[in-house]
């Protein structure tokens, strides 16, 4: 296959690490980098197959100004919720092209291993499942690739435990214990498939590699910028001062500040989202948090 991949972060240099074991592929990011295989915009908007590793929130920005329509089919790569508007990605992407040509990575799979070949499992979700198994066909040996048509279940699951991971971090950094956190995890579970399940996913994918398998990747390991969010809140750093240290985008930073905002439109109980938007948004203390979610 002839792959761009646009986006050079590290999730987008991994995808190329993975996708150009087998295929042509060459990538491109609005800051040039020096990558084997880096070319223009026009170049890479001319592929036939397009990994996109657009953060979530520069999506729709992005699309408008740099977008244009030559047939393309897209395979989504970032995770998260529009914070100006609780768009889910499906639908800003799909207000530049068919539903039919789009489809959506996730499941548990930190850039610094895929990089490192190690083993690794990944659901490509669309609505054309032929798209999305030709994409999942695409992947090197040491990538699984599972295909699935939940792209709502998909969506949801892959931002939603970005959110739970800043949970996770601030429960490990104040020194709870692991009962804690496995609480805290497996009860992220069931408000995230609440959430999913109102707006029209099936239960089963939170169940998934895309939607427990990532929670669980996601929520208890430093490799994770979002868990790393949440150490940084334990330790009572303002939220700016953390994600300039990280040097990284957290998508549970924003996504936390969406489905607050979604949750009082839709009258929807979501108590860690919450809890985290507290701690983001208001400066809530984390022990605070915690003993309001306890009672």
């Amino acid at each position: 296959m002839k792959i761009a991949v646009i986006g050079a972060g590290k999730w987008g240099q991994a995808l190329y690490h993975a996708y150009s074991q087998d295929n042509d592929v060459v990538v491109h990011s609005r800051t040039p980098r020096d990558i084997e295989n880096f070319v223009s915009l026009d170049e890479a908007l001319s592929r036939e197959y397009i990994v996109m590793a657009i953060p979530a929130q520069s999506v729709r920005e992005w699309m408008g100004e740099h977008f244009t329509d030559r047939g393309q089919h897209i395979v989504v790569a970032a995770k998260g919720i529009e914070t100006s508007t609780g768009a889910f990605l499906n639908e800003i992407y799909g207000a530049f092209l068919d539903e039919d040509r789009l489809c959506y990575i996730s499941g548990p799979s930190f850039a610094t291993e895929v990089k490192q070949s190690l083993p690794t499992a990944l659901i490509i979700s669309s609505t054309n499942q032929a798209l999305a198994q030709k994409f999942a066909d695409a992947l090197p040996r040491f990538i699984k690739g599972y295909v699935d048509d939940d792209v709502v279940g998909a969506e949801v699951s892959g931002a939603y435990k970005n959110v739970i991971a800043i949970a996770g971090g601030v429960a490990d950094g104040l020194g709870l214990g692991n009962n804690a956190r496995a609480a805290l995890i497996s009860r992220g579970l069931v408000e995230m498939t609440r959430f999913g399940v109102h707006f029209g996913a099936r239960t089963e994918t939170f169940l998934s590699l895309g939607g427990a398998g990532d929670l669980f990747l996601t929520a208890s390991s430093t490799l994770s910028r979002n868990y790393r969010v949440g150490l940084g809140l334990a330790e009572g750093k303002p939220i700016d001062n953390i994600l300039q240290e990280l040097g990284e985008v957290a998508e549970g930073v924003p996504t936390s500040i969406a489905l607050h905002r979604i949750a009082q439109k839709e009258d929807l109980y979501l108590p860690i989202a919450d809890e985290v938007y507290n701690m983001i948004e208001r400066d809530k203390s984390p022990i605070e948090s915690v003993s309001d979610l306890l009672s």
